[in-house]
């Protein structure tokens, strides 16, 4: 089997990177990693640490359009000899592997989050987070996204040659006039802790004992849906159904009711922590941790205790 793992490296290499490499190598066979982005040659040749035997750079990519993005990467499956190609669950995926799949006749199967068994299924989530599914593959070549933090990274090898690629992406249809990237130093779909607010925090100027608690845990932040809309915090923070789906380790919500939709966005977490003075908050029966009690008491207590126990030194 010869695996081909989709890589964007435009603002350098992150966890789901490694995620999908070493996805693409408990496969069996060889890996190839295709990239469209800007990464130093050094920092792509890491990837040989997590299993891909050769990275394949595309230079030709100078926006975000994803029909070319698609041409250069089924191109790069001919040059591997690729019959399975990897993505991270993101929104490069959601946008070309659908193209790809079409392009290749190879089935997809989206929101992996285990490797195949031995007969070839994989266990995927469907309704947002609430079930499982199995699927199985039946075509020659096929298509896997993977969801991030569903596995770990592992080191399994040294570092690898990285080859410039021309993957003819052909002309541009789509015209960029500008783009705004996120700030923050940890991009939201990659933060393994979040810290989350919403209305109850009553008002942007509150915001401070939230970030003081995320930058004390080394956390990225978020919010809900109605504080992004109203222009409390900007709304690439905004998650949930309709905003970014994101799978941390840690998932902190101060005042947050937690409505079915924002849950949709936040219940892949591994631990999630509610903080409300509602009782009857719906947050409260999803949560693994509840606090009843007021933000604006709990934060500055829950940050003043995680500096004192980094300050111990354990």
């Amino acid at each position: 089997m010869s695996v081909l793992v989709y890589i964007n490296s435009n603002n350098g290499l992150y966890k789901s990177a490694f995620e999908a490499v070493t996805y693409g190598k408990k496969l069996g066979g060889d890996v190839t990693v295709i990239t469209s982005g800007a990464a130093d040659t050094k920092v792509l040749a890491g990837l040989g640490k997590y299993g891909a035997g050769k990275v394949l750079v595309d230079r030709s990519l100078q926006g975000d359009d994803d029909q070319q993005l698609t041409r250069i990467i089924a191109n790069a499956v001919v040059s591997s000899g690729a019959t399975t190609i990897i993505f991270s669950h993101d929104l490069t995926a959601k946008a070309v592997a659908p193209r790809l799949s079409v392009r290749l006749k190879a089935g997809l199967v989206s929101g992996a989050i285990e490797v195949p068994n031995g007969d070839g299924t994989i266990k995927v989530n469907v309704f947002s987070g609430k079930a499982f599914s199995s699927v199985k593959v039946n075509s020659a070549s096929k298509i896997i996204s993977l969801l991030p933090n569903s596995i770990q990274p592992e080191v399994s090898g040294s570092d690898c040659e990285v080859e410039e690629f021309n993957g003819n992406s052909g002309e541009s249809k789509v015209k960029v006039l500008s783009t705004k990237k996120p700030e923050g130093e940890i991009p939201l779909p990659e933060a393994e802790l979040v810290v989350s607010a919403g209305r109850g925090l009553k008002g942007p100027e509150n915001w401070g004992m939230v970030e003081d608690l995320a930058k004390a845990l080394g956390a990225a932040t978020a919010c809900s849906r109605p504080v992004a809309d109203i222009g409390w915090r900007p709304h690439h923070e905004h998650v949930g159904q309709t905003g970014v789906a994101i799978r941390p380790n840690l998932y902190i919500a101060a005042g947050i009711s937690g409505a079915i939709q924002h849950l949709a966005g936040v219940n892949g977490s591994k631990v999630m922590v509610v903080i409300n003075t509602d009782a009857e908050a719906p947050f409260f029966k999803a949560a693994d941790y509840g606090i009843l009690g007021d933000a604006f008491e709990v934060l500055p207590r829950l940050t003043e205790a995680v500096k004192k126990f980094k300050s111990s030194g354990n």
